[in-house]
C-alpha cells in the first residue's frame, strides 16, 4: 500500500488537515527545478514505504499549487511540514541526512499518540 501522495489546493484539507487527525501527516514542499526536492523527495518516499501506515506523506508541486506554499509562508525549498490533529507541529527546510529524518518523523508519530 502507498503512504504517499500528491496535494493540490483543491484536496489539500481532506489530505492534509483532516487526515492528520487520524495519522501524522508529512506535508513535502517542493518544486521540480530544485537540486535538494530531488535529493529528498525519494528519501522520505522510502521512509513513508518502510514506516508501513505510521504517517503519511502529502507532496506538493509548488509552481503548481502557490497558495498553498503562500499560505504556509515557505521561504525555500524543499520546506516539510509536520501535520498532527489538523494543526502545523514542527517543519524543517532543505535536504537532510537520514539519522535526522528518521528523529523528525519518530518525534511526529509520539506526539500524535
Amino acid at each position: 500500500m502507498k503512504h504517499s501522495y500528491d496535494v493540490e489546493e483543491a484536496n489539500f484539507d481532506e489530505l492534509v488537515v483532516a487526515r492528520s487527525h487520524e495519522v501524522p501527516v508529512l506535508l513535502d514542499i517542493g518544486a521540480e527545478w530544485c537540486s535538494p526536492c530531488r535529493v529528498l523527495g525519494p528519501m522520505l518516499e522510502k521512509l513513508s514505504e518502510e514506516y508501513g501506515g505510521k504517517f503519511e506523506l502529502a507532496k506538493v508541486d509548488a509552481d503548481e499549487n502557490m497558495k498553498i506554499a503562500g499560505r504556509h509562508k515557505v521561504k525555500g525549498f524543499p520546506t516539510v511540514i509536520a501535520y498532527s490533529r489538523g494543526q502545523e507541529t514542527d517543519r524543517f527546510h532543505s535536504a537532510q541526512p537520514l539519522h535526522f529524518l528518521r528523529s523528525f518523523i519518530d518525534k511526529l508519530i509520539a506526539q500524535h499518540q
